[in-house]
């Protein structure tokens, strides 16, 4: 199978549905941020959201907040709260305006500043948490802090995992080897079961058991 042509078909199937990576991305006054997760992997969020019915979700990565948002969108009018974290207060401020022009703010909380330091002080679990930073090397240096916040039955999502085959030109080959590791990092858990599914750049699906 063809997955690009895949690919184009699906995004062309859901493209009314609302909220779109394109449409996003140039509602947002900024001219440099983070990566932003495809449509597909948008999509891929809402219904896992939705599906695990996750009401304490981490967000480690937030960029201007598309997938924030996707996310807030399966527990917007809930009890859900979203608690995000993002390096760059400029970029966090525009995903601010992202929130509430969405109507989500209110379920969800912004940190600002190093992944590093704020993660392994965080005592809340989660039923998901959602990894996609622009830095891969937070990918295994995080892990543990991560599967710790799980709760058992709960969702680690984490983006871009399948950078190892992509080919990636030269400034994004050193953002394969700390993907690689996380890989088997993940792969290699007895706590968790998982699998890499081909959407965007490959989106980690794993759930801790126990």
């Amino acid at each position: 199978m063809d997955l690009e042509k895949a690919t184009s078909y699906i995004d062309a199937l859901y493209e009314k549905r609302g909220l779109s990576k394109k449409g996003y991305i140039e509602a947002t006054a900024l001219q440099e941020f983070g990566t932003v997760v495809d449509d597909d992997v948008s999509r891929m969020l809402y219904v896992l959201t939705r599906l695990t019915r996750a009401r304490m979700i981490l967000e480690i990565g937030t960029s201007i907040g598309y997938s924030t948002v996707s996310i807030a969108n399966a527990v917007k009018g809930s009890d859900g709260k979203i608690l995000t974290i993002e390096y760059e207060q400029h970029v966090a401020q525009q995903a601010m305006k992202h929130f509430e022009g969405a109507g989500v703010a209110r379920n969800i909380e912004v940190k600002i500043g190093d992944a590093r330091e704020i993660v392994p002080r965080i005592r809340e679990h989660f039923d998901l948490i959602f990894q996609d930073v622009g830095d891969k090397e937070l990918y295994p240096l995080l892990f543990d802090d991560c599967v710790r916040l799980l709760r058992p039955g709960g969702l680690l999502l984490a983006e871009d995992t399948l950078f190892p085959v992509m080919g990636l030109d030269s400034r994004g080959t050193r953002s394969v080897a700390p993907i690689q590791k996380f890989n088997e990092m993940v792969a290699g858990s007895s706590l968790l079961e998982s699998t890499i599914l081909p959407i965007g750049d490959g989106l980690t699906v794993a759930v801790k058991v126990g």
